[in-house]
């Protein structure tokens, strides 16, 4: 860069051109090489926590609400508790990290994952670091069928829902502990009540739900 800056000076003094104009000239174009680079560059794994909270065993279905820490992708061996077919959201919540574990891979129809984005109020009052007794029905409450859902290559899926997710930020996800002290499961469509999904800017007026289901499943 400092080379390029410099050719762009002699070239600029060859001209006639003074060099306090070569260099207002390029700032702007390095400002928005930079820019795009960074954008390029972001990791949302980079930062992902090596021990977790104990707390949620026993929690059962919840929304868990906490700041992001980390988005890891499926079988990323560089972080804690890797998982081959799920997407690893770890929020911190109550002072420590859990992990929220989404399902992008499709037994039935392996390498897809259904998913469908709706905006909605968030549902259970406001966004509260920790977890909250609220159920979730994608059918009672979001008035959401299977046939609203797409058929998306797990790749896909992964970068889809990776995208919106900020580090640092607020986030609301729908999910059971299972006994696991330090993770909860089923991010997707289960039953009446007890469906998962991700709540994207809970605390704007108009949040973003990410809904995941299967190829096999009818609602």
């Amino acid at each position: 860069m400092k080379r390029a800056l410099f050719a762009v000076f002699l070239l600029a003094c060859s001209n006639g051109s003074t060099p306090a104009d070569a260099s207002t000239d390029d700032a702007a174009t390095i400002d928005e090489s930079d820019a795009t680079d960074a954008a390029i560059d972001v990791d949302k794994s980079a930062s992902c926590a090596a021990s977790f909270g104990q707390a949620i065993g026993a929690v059962g279905f919840a929304r868990f609400d906490g700041t992001i820490v980390a988005v890891v992708p499926p079988d990323d061996q560089a972080c804690a508790e890797p998982n081959s077919t799920h997407l690893v959201l770890q929020i911190q919540a109550q002072g420590a990290v859990y992990r929220m574990v989404i399902d992008v891979d499709d037994k039935a129809a392996p390498g897809t994952i259904h998913t469908a984005e709706i905006q909605h109020a968030l549902l259970g009052g406001a966004w509260a670091d920790g977890w909250h007794s609220v159920p979730l029905d994608y059918v009672g409450d979001l008035a959401e069928h299977a046939g609203s859902f797409t058929s998306t290559d797990t790749a896909s899926a992964v970068a889809w829902a990776t995208a919106p997710l900020a580090i640092g930020a607020h986030v609301s996800v729908f999910a059971t502990a299972q006994g696991e002290a330090d993770s909860a499961h089923l991010v997707h469509r289960n039953f009446t009540n007890q469906d998962g999904a991700i709540v994207v800017d809970p605390e704007s007026a108009s949040p973003t739900w990410l809904l995941f289901a299967f190829s096999d499943q009818n609602f």
